[in-house]
């Protein structure tokens, strides 16, 4: 190899709870001053705003295989940071209305079990 060092690329896995989540954001939040402006409904209105440009990224593509593999990386890499802002936007909302995600989301998919069996045949 001589002098040319080799770029060592590691992958990032991170697992971290809504409530792990929630205390960084409100973290985030209190170090810039930004209390103030976390209201439910400029919450929701930022988040509206980023899943319209999530939206956009899927916009003239018609249907795209699971996985994105006809994508560059680029464009997946893009789409990440436009999940990660609706989630981000959605764990703050959350949180600033007294609500658990986690919570709220468990006993969602109980009553959608429930509303939606599982055909028998």
């Amino acid at each position: 190899m001589g002098d040319e060092e080799e770029e060592v690329v590691e992958e990032r896995t991170v697992d971290i709870s809504l409530k792990a989540l929630s205390k960084k954001l409100e973290e985030f939040a209190k170090a810039r001053d930004w209390e103030k402006y976390h209201s439910p409904r400029n919450l929701l209105l930022a988040m509206v705003g980023e899943v319209g440009e999530l939206s956009e990224i899927f916009q003239w593509r018609g249907e795209v295989d699971k996985g994105l593999p006809n994508w560059e990386e680029s464009d997946k890499e893009h789409l990440a940071e436009e999940l990660a802002d609706v989630l981000l936007y959605l764990v703050r909302l959350a949180d600033i209305c007294g609500i658990d995600l986690g919570d709220a989301a468990s006993k969602k998919m109980d009553k959608n079990a429930i509303k939606y069996p599982p055909k028998c045949f």
